[in-house]
């Protein structure tokens, strides 16, 4: 019987045995999965502040692109303007010439008919014309 002692004695050391390695190994795991957790924790973490970040960039983002579309707006309505404003600065240049070039004719034309058709009268001392010219 001392033999079958002995033998139920190693059996239930090296149960024993297995059995801390067991605890020791379901420990070691424990440590890894509670790291892994608050890894996961942390992750979770950064991505709720960067989608947060997102959020706010892409909401700056389209009031920036909003606003550049207004000057886009502004800048094109304001060059049609200004060459509206070139096209009727030169045609009223252009009638301005005329204007000038057909009274600059008349005033002429006027002066010859005025002269054509002034009545003769006797002419009793010389008069110098050229300084009224």
């Amino acid at each position: 019987m001392t033999q079958q002692a002995a033998a139920l004695q190693t059996y239930n050391n090296e149960l024993v045995k297995c059995i801390e390695d067991l605890c020791s190994k379901r420990d070691e795991l424990n440590s890894q999965i509670k790291q892994e957790e608050d890894e996961k924790e942390r992750l979770q973490h950064d991505i709720r502040v960067l989608s947060e970040k997102l959020s706010r960039v892409n909401e700056s983002l389209a009031q920036r692109l909003a606003a550049r579309a207004t000057f886009d707006r502004t800048i094109a309505e304001t060059e049609a303007a200004y060459t509206k404003i070139l096209e009727s600065s030169q045609s009223l240049l252009s009638v301005l010439k005329q204007e000038a070039g057909n009274l600059s004719k008349a005033t002429r034309s006027d002066s010859v008919f005025a002269l054509t058709f002034l009545p003769v009268e006797p002419v009793l001392e010389r008069q110098d014309f050229s300084r009224d010219r």
